[in-house]
């Protein structure tokens, strides 16, 4: 019973001996042409792609070159506004008080401490000195997170003028 089921078996599989006969140029010619196929696909897929690069080096270029425009023109817009801030009458009526308070004090105050004189919250306080010409800040040398607002020397020679002439005035 073995020897017949084997026997059926074997009829159903195909038979070891080669199908097609092949030369060795025909072999090298058949492999050479299957692999220059591949090759000239693969060439194809770099070819795309070196493109792909090129197109996408020049998106960043030009992305670079549109950021690097996009932050002068704010840095231009930055200073016009500073420039052409003008202060308001109240500003401008306070600042000489401020300065006429900072020059008392020897051409130096705590930023704190004028604010509180001068009866301010921070916000008015910080957009008067920064609408004055003749206040810089500094950071307090002994505590850095206080500062001082010290008087730019011109400032304090024409304060002193001012006041004299105004003594003057009145004789």
């Amino acid at each position: 019973m073995n020897e017949i089921a084997i026997g059926s078996i074997k009829a159903f599989v195909p038979p070891l001996e080669p199908i097609f006969t092949l030369t060795a140029s025909q072999l090298h010619e058949v492999i050479h042409e299957a692999l220059q196929d591949k090759i000239d696909s693969l060439e194809a897929i770099v070819a795309r792609q070196d493109e792909k690069i090129a197109a996408l080096e020049s998106t960043a270029d030009t992305q670079a070159d549109n950021q690097l425009i996009q932050l002068r023109l704010i840095n231009d817009l930055r200073e016009a506004a500073k420039a052409h801030k003008k202060p308001t009458k109240t500003q401008e009526k306070n600042a000489k008080i401020l300065t006429a308070l900072i020059a008392s004090e020897g051409g130096k105050m705590l930023t704190k401490d004028a604010r509180r004189t001068m009866r301010m919250d921070k916000g008015t306080f910080s957009r008067l000195v920064d609408s004055m010409q003749d206040v810089q800040t500094k950071p307090y040398h002994t505590n850095k997170r206080q500062t001082l607002l010290i008087l730019k020397p011109n400032s304090i020679v024409d304060i002193n003028d001012q006041q004299s002439s105004q003594d003057l005035d009145r004789t």
